[in-house]
């Protein structure tokens, strides 16, 4: 399969089981949202898929090529990861910290940053809106504003596979909407995008397909339409919810 395919995929933490044989995919050119409950093991299943976690069992490959098995350097030329929170007390500028995602891609030798690298972060930090921002130092930034700088790593970073932490969590409503329709672009355009998000509205009206995890499994997989049902909402979250047709595009709305 095109895309990443993740086969019973299990972490422990000490004597707790924190994720239980997940299996799941994110095809190529799809959002997948990853949902569920806090604490239902998304973050650390998406690391560990990602070769950051311990796992205990399982299987996890991109179009057909074992992502566990690789070096970490071989497999950042593949996949980009981006955090929920992620700072740093070093006084280093926004450029400089989209300029990491250039690294993986970088030979050993080299010292600075070549013309290449210069013009795929500056068009990085376009496409985030912040190149007004470059020479700011990273860490007077707000926290929506340093979390688009996270993305514009990834995005220099030149990925085929994109794994999003809660990455609209920090933002307002115009900045959740700008990076959602970057990130469905980007997916049109081929990238694979997996992202956990715990707003069920957001998630029905950008991802294609959508996962949900409750006490570290996978208990449901498909469209949003067919996945956010009140059964579900009742089961996994324990609300009592109606699911309507949103007015305008008629994907999933949750009303409770």
């Amino acid at each position: 399969m095109s895309g990443l395919v993740v086969t019973r995929l299990s972490v422990h933490g000490g004597e707790q089981t924190i994720v239980d044989a997940a299996t799941l995919s994110a095809p190529a050119g799809q959002i997948t949202g990853l949902v569920g409950p806090n604490g239902a093991g998304k973050s650390t299943m998406m690391r560990a898929a990602l070769g950051l976690g311990e796992t205990v069992g399982g299987e996890v490959h991109f179009a057909g090529a074992d992502l566990l098995a690789m070096g970490r350097r071989e497999r950042a030329k593949i996949c980009a990861f981006v955090e929920q929170t992620a700072t740093t007390e070093t006084r280093i500028t926004v450029r400089e910290v989209v300029g990491l995602g250039r690294l993986p891609h970088q030979p050993s030798w080299q010292a600075e940053p070549s013309e290449k690298d210069e013009t795929i972060v500056e068009q990085a930090l376009a496409a985030v809106e912040l190149s007004a921002f470059a020479d700011r130092v990273f860490n007077t930034l707000s926290g929506g504003e340093q979390q688009r700088v996270h993305l514009a790593r990834a995005l220099a970073q030149q990925p085929r596979l994109l794994v999003l932490d809660e990455p609209t969590s920090h933002l307002d409503m115009r900045a959740q909407r700008h990076m959602l329709e970057l990130l469905r672009g980007r997916a049109t355009a081929g990238l694979t995008v997996l992202m956990a998000i715990h707003d069920l509205n957001l998630a029905a009206g950008y991802c294609d397909r959508l996962v949900v995890m409750n006490y570290g499994r996978i208990v449901a997989e498909g469209a949003p339409e067919d996945v956010l049902t009140p059964a579900l909402l009742r089961d996994v979250y324990g609300i009592e919810a109606s699911v309507i047709a949103h007015p305008v595009t008629g994907k999933p709305l949750i009303a409770y």
